[in-house]
C-alpha cells in the first residue's frame, strides 16, 4: 500500500543501528576440561546467552565475549527504536487525518460545479382540479 502522506522519519533513527530485539544474560557453567581448577572450586566459567524470537519460537544462542559490547548496544537501540515506533503510531494517525481533512477542504473549494439550466421555453403543466 503506497501512501501519499509526506512522512518524514524522526531525525535520530539513523543513530539507532544496529538494533536488536531480545535479551542478553550472563550465566555461569562448568567447562568440559577434566580437572579444571575454576570448576573444581565451584566458581564455573562466565558465558553469555542471547535470547530472541524467531518465527514465533523462542531461541537461545551462546555469544562470544567479543560480541557482548556490540550486542548490548544493539539491544539498547532496539528498545529505543521500539519506543519511537510506539510514539509514531498516534502521530501517523493524526497526520493522516489532517491530510484527509485538507484534501476534503480542497475538494469542497474546487472549481464551481456546473448546474443544469432548464430551458426558458419549457411548457409548464397546470394541475386541474
Amino acid at each position: 500500500m503506497k501512501s501519499s502522506l509526506p512522512w518524514p522519519p524522526p531525525k535520530n533513527w539513523n543513530t539507532l543501528w544496529p538494533a536488536l530485539k531480545g535479551s542478553l544474560a550472563k550465566i555461569y557453567k562448568p567447562c568440559i576440561r577434566p580437572g579444571c581448577p575454576q570448576c573444581a572450586q565451584g566458581t564455573k566459567h562466565p558465558a553469555y546467552i542471547l535470547s530472541f524470537s524467531q518465527k514465533g519460537a523462542r531461541r537461545c544462542m551462546y555469544v562470544p565475549q567479543s560480541l557482548v559490547g556490540l550486542l548490548k548496544r544493539a539491544l539498547a537501540n532496539g528498545r529505543r527504536l521500539e519506543a519511537l515506533l510506539y510514539e509514531q503510531g498516534p502521530l501517523v494517525l493524526k497526520e493522516f487525518r489532517r491530510h484527509r481533512e485538507q484534501t476534503r477542504e480542497t475538494q469542497r473549494k474546487g472549481p464551481p460545479s456546473k448546474t443544469r439550466k432548464t430551458p426558458k421555453n419549457k411548457a409548464k403543466t397546470i394541475k386541474r382540479q
